[in-house]
């Protein structure tokens, strides 16, 4: 399907926001394969920020060739759009306190999901490099701490220290960001005994599990095997993820 542009502009350094017409009904932690145009053969994954009515938005970082091309398209374009795909986080009423830890352009999708869990006591960690990005918009759903590594906003750090301070009293860990981040958001959901989803990032081809390239190794009770971050996931059980 073919889609229509509302907004592409920068909303950090280097970070785009993208306003899409969308008919399809997405759920928190599902992405979006878009084609970017250019010399680039393969759609790009990009997870879903957003959702209301008949629009659907993504943040993303320019990278490669591919989200450099998408950072060029303007209002009113269109763009090859599919999806939503893959298996998105699974959300329960039985939960009151509730923590979100995201990192980097992991970030984005525990937007959505914020913006969707019924909650009476979300906590909200988020981690950046330096420059900080939706900040304001996840202050409309909890109680929002912020991690820096260089300093620059919140505390001085990993979103792992954050965390710490915050894991007190939770029943439910929901994260998303680099692979070294959401190792020790499940060695910490683990040493707390707590419930964790976690959303992996991976390189993918085909978005819909057919090329394999994204596979993951899960724990299963006979032994390993993959799964396709695709089609199984995005998000997992941390328990179940091998890193």
């Amino acid at each position: 399907m073919r889609y229509v542009v509302r907004e592409n502009r920068e909303i950090s350094n280097g970070i785009y926001r993208l306003r899409l017409e969308f008919d399809g009904i997405p759920t928190p932690g599902q992405f979006i394969m878009i084609n970017c145009g250019g010399n680039t053969l393969l759609k790009r994954p990009f997870s879903i920020c957003d959702h209301d009515a008949d629009e659907i938005t993504i943040v993303y970082r320019i990278k490669g060739k591919g989200t450099y091309n998408l950072s060029k398209v303007k209002a009113l374009d269109t763009l090859e759009v599919t999806g939503p795909h893959g298996h998105g986080f699974d959300m329960f009423d039985k939960f009151n306190n509730i923590l979100i830890v995201g990192g980097g352009i992991g970030i984005p999708p525990l937007l959505f999901l914020s913006k969707k869990l019924k909650s009476k006591n979300l906590k909200i960690a988020l981690g950046f490099k330096s420059d900080v990005f939706l900040v304001d918009e996840f202050k409309k759903y909890g109680d929002v701490v912020i991690a820096t590594e260089d300093g620059n906003t919140g505390i001085k750090g990993y979103v792992t220290d954050a965390m710490k301070d915050e894991i007190k009293d939770i029943d439910m860990i929901y994260g998303c960001g680099p692979m070294q981040m959401l190792k020790s958001v499940k060695d910490m959901a683990e040493k707390y005994d707590v419930p964790c989803q976690i959303s992996i990032e991976e390189h993918m081809g085909c978005g819909i599990g057919a090329c394999m390239v994204c596979a993951c190794k899960t724990k299963t009770d006979s032994g390993f095997q993959y799964k396709k971050v695709c089609k199984d996931g995005p998000v997992f059980w941390s328990r179940e993820v091998v890193f």
